[in-house]
């Protein structure tokens, strides 16, 4: 289960390396050292062996190089999902990071949808404004074709971002986990 992307357009150019039964090892490069450290969190916790290269017009601000980021992994993600054959599919995680908290429920079942509840002071750690957080989840969900329910609460804005990430890791990996041998479809229509 593992899947490999490369998308490149004007504003920025990225590949994704992805495997969902690895060890939680990442390389890690968007030019954006905050960033680089979420998406470690999320792999980490997750279990997932990911690599990243992406470079982008970071001089007109991170935007672009976050969103495409979301997009293609997304793409990394469900390509490497191969169908949804044998797995749990719905998963729900809770993460404590010394004030903050952060709730991720997450189905697995074909349909892109995001629930968001959580709000950032400013930009987190002077990099990623907040709203940019919500839009890479969203881009990533609408790729990866999956519902995804996201609480997050505290003071800091580096603790709540690190919840969510390795929150939103630890449910991917617990809903992708192959528990049906026999290559079964959690789904009553067969299909994801």
């Amino acid at each position: 289960r593992t899947s490999k992307v490369t998308r490149t357009t004007k504003e920025t150019d990225i590949t994704v390396s992805f495997s969902l039964d690895g060890t939680g090892h990442a390389t890690i490069h968007t030019g954006i050292p905050f960033f680089d450290h979420m998406l470690d969190s999320f792999a980490r916790h997750g279990r997932f062996d990911v690599h990243i290269t992406a470079r982008g017009d970071l001089a007109t601000g991170c935007h672009h190089t976050v969103e495409d980021i979301g997009i293609v992994l997304g793409q990394a993600f469900l390509q490497a999902l191969d169908g949804g054959k044998g797995i749990r599919r719905f998963a729900n995680v809770v993460v404590p990071m010394d004030e903050s908290k952060a709730d991720v429920a997450v189905d697995v079942g074909g349909r892109p949808y995001l629930v968001y509840e959580g709000n950032f002071s400013g930009p987190v750690e002077g990099m990623i404004e907040p709203w940019l957080v919500r839009h890479f989840f969203e881009s990533f969900i609408q790729n990866a074709k999956i519902t995804v329910h996201m609480q997050v609460s505290g003071c800091s804005d580096h603790h709540k971002c690190e919840a969510l990430f390795k929150a939103f890791g630890l449910a991917l990996h617990d809903a992708t986990k192959v528990v049906y041998n026999d290559g079964t479809v959690p789904s009553t229509k067969g299909v994801l």
